[in-house]
């Protein structure tokens, strides 16, 4: 298994060097998918993934830091993501981070994972943990003000839009955010089953998996070899932690994502999705945006007039 203690022999320079296969500079390469500053076809996806998959989780995170431009980690502060940051930080060298982390609090987590952000803090100072929130609130009260309770039951779609991928779009544009590395892996099972190494999402955004490959127990494993702090829900049955309200403890033998949404055929909370529902919602928000900015200054350039 690849970890920082036993690497696979593969350099980076050398799983990367192949012009001819990888077709790099061919400016005929059709159906282009494009994000900030860099371009991707499916071909060089395809040729990325292929080298990629020789090289250990801790070279794809140094390839990746070398090589994309506005890259960040987005983490949900599940073990994969934990592993992530703490080879970022072994990589990085004391007093130093090379990943800004960024965190999207929902108002609906758990105190542990409110806890253990707070140790991340601690133990990892220089990771610059940015948070970001729903739109317009501070806590969960804000939030039921304006959405009403239990937002999750009437309209489950628009509450993952508001809580989750809203806030992470919006941090995204503030921070200039090009890239992530996300804690995904095939073993997770649903629609995580392909997850590659790099993909380019619908919005443009690069993300890459530097642990698509790994399994929980080895996830686990160097959790505990490198002593990296982990929800202490981990050690009452549950797995992958997501807000209170839709996750449970699994039980012996279920898929580590089992806890989520249990007994229902949802798997993914958003963050990984752009559905038609999402890009209106999007232009709905961007419109009104734009119309409160002409409102006020309208009420200016009055104000002046007068």
């Amino acid at each position: 298994m690849p970890s920082v203690e036993n690497k696979r022999h593969d350099s980076e320079s050398s799983a990367m060097s192949s012009d001819s296969d990888s077709d790099y500079g061919s400016a005929s390469s059709s159906q282009i998918v494009l994000a900030p500053e860099i371009s991707f076809s499916p071909r060089h996806l395809q040729f990325l993934n292929s080298q990629l998959s020789k090289l250990s989780a801790e070279e794809i995170i140094r390839w990746a830091i070398v090589t994309l431009p506005g890259l960040y980690q987005t983490t949900a502060m599940g073990l994969t993501g934990m592993v992530s940051l703490d080879l970022i930080s072994k990589i990085s060298g004391p007093g130093k981070h090379a990943v800004p982390l960024m965190f999207i609090d929902t108002l609906y987590h758990f105190q542990e994972t409110l806890d253990l952000a707070d140790r991340i803090r601690a133990r990892y100072p220089q990771s610059n943990l940015r948070v970001f929130k729903p739109k317009g609130c501070e806590t969960t009260s804000d939030f039921e003000k304006q959405h009403g309770q239990k937002l999750w039951e009437t309209n489950e779609e628009l509450y993952d839009y508001l809580v989750k991928v809203e806030p992470a779009r919006r941090g995204y544009r503030e921070m200039g955010v090009r890239a992530v590395f996300t804690g995904r892996r095939r073993s997770q099972g649903g629609e995580r089953n392909a997850t590659p190494f790099i993909e380019v999402d619908e919005t443009g955004l690069i993300k890459v998996n530097p642990l698509a490959n790994w399994n929980f127990k080895e996830v686990q494993e160097y959790i505990k070899r490198n002593d990296v702090p982990y929800n202490a829900l981990l050690d009452q049955g549950y797995r992958s932690v997501g807000d209170w309200h839709s996750t449970q403890p699994v039980a012996d033998g279920e898929d580590e994502r089992a806890g989520r949404w249990k007994g229902r055929d949802k798997t993914e909370c958003g963050l990984h999705q752009n559905s038609k529902y999402f890009q209106h919602l999007a232009r709905v928000q961007a419109e009104k945006e734009a119309k409160a900015k002409q409102e006020l200054l309208e009420q200016k350039l009055a104000t002046v007039a007068v």
